[in-house]
């Protein structure tokens, strides 16, 4: 193992700009799928400015909106330098989840602020609106048309290992520093992935220690450095993260607060792509080589590159599925395949 830490090998950093203001976001920039660091996009909230002012500031402007809703908290001892991971013969996580509230979990994190080695303590992932309702009338994204999950994270020294979202996301500093590596999604057989059914936080994660990157065990990753962004942002920044890029983000200070914005480009009644994928493990991958291939064409055939003219000796109306879905016919899917699965 190396004592280097990757961003020492990574030369490429995410395109910027300090030219779009919050006026400006277009859904040509949202729908890009090349990833764009925004300087200063969210600078005027006042949650921002409270967050330059102090760590006690910004603690109080959030408690301001606390619906005592509980939360759940990623806890983790000292020697867990801030990584959510697994423990190490990944048969559990190096942390443990605790429901307390946002209130409790906001001082804990900020009696910690000036400890040499504090314990990790992550809130992630956490509806503004159920959470902090009326947080998001002084402190949003004119995106609504997008009909985007909004969802607040706060935590101290975190580090959360490169995975991929379905949704397109934008993420704003709202305090603290972040320093976020992206990899484009080719780069998935250099990331050296963990377990698809058991993970920290839902998604798969890149099992390599970013801080110590064992390039004798993950030979490959040394590619997907080369391909890497990396950005550091500061409060009022933000970034577009499209849809299946890879990435990592490290709360670089004691008092981190991030706020992001989901939204799928599909609705949301066709389900995740990532069930998907878990159902066709399940009846695909283990058939014989010649089976999988003509599956495959099946799947190219139907799914990933349909002609309509392949289906125009159908009547429309006797088409199902092969029509665009719609809810209606979504729902007779998931019926069908429940039925199917039981």
């Amino acid at each position: 193992m190396t004592d280097q830490h990757v961003l020492h090998d990574i030369s490429q950093a995410i395109p910027e700009t300090d030219d779009v203001t919050v006026d400006d976001l277009s859904d040509d920039l949202l729908a890009s799928d090349q990833p764009q660091v925004l300087r200063g996009l969210a600078a005027d909230w006042p949650a921002v400015k409270h967050g330059l002012e102090s760590a006690d500031r910004i603690i109080d402007y959030l408690q301001e909106y606390d619906s005592n809703n509980v939360v759940t908290a990623m806890v983790a001892p000292p020697e867990a330098a801030g990584r959510i991971f697994y423990n190490q013969d990944m048969t559990a996580f190096n942390f443990k989840f605790r429901r307390v509230a946002l209130r409790e979990a906001l001082q804990q994190i900020h009696s910690q602020i000036n400890l040499p080695s504090s314990p990790t303590l992550y809130v992630g992932s956490t509806n503004v609106d159920h959470w902090l309702p009326g947080f998001r009338e002084q402190n949003d994204l004119p995106i609504g048309h997008l009909d985007p999950l909004v969802s607040i994270w706060v935590g101290n020294q975190t580090r959360v290992a490169a995975h991929f979202d379905f949704p397109s996301n934008i993420a704003c500093v709202v305090a603290g520093h972040r320093r976020i590596i992206l990899f484009p999604p080719e780069q998935l057989p250099n990331l050296y992935v963990g377990p698809l059914h058991f993970t920290p936080a839902g998604q798969p994660i890149s099992l390599v220690d970013f801080h110590a990157p064992d390039y004798d065990q993950f030979p490959k990753f040394r590619e997907a450095v080369e391909n890497a962004r990396m950005s550091v942002l500061a409060p009022g920044d933000a970034i577009v993260i499209p849809s299946m890029w890879w990435h990592h983000l490290e709360g670089l200070d004691a008092f981190n607060v991030l706020v992001n914005y989901w939204w799928r480009s599909s609705p949301a009644y066709m389900g995740s792509p990532l069930s998907v994928l878990q159902h066709a493990i399940l009846g695909l991958r283990d058939l014989p080589d010649a089976q999988r291939r003509r599956w495959r064409e099946l799947f190219d055939f139907y799914v990933f590159d349909p002609d309509p003219e392949n289906f125009k000796h159908i009547p429309e109306a006797a088409r199902g599925v092969l029509n665009p879905v719609d809810e209606r016919t979504a729902a007779h899917i998931r019926k069908m395949l429940r039925d199917k699965l039981l």
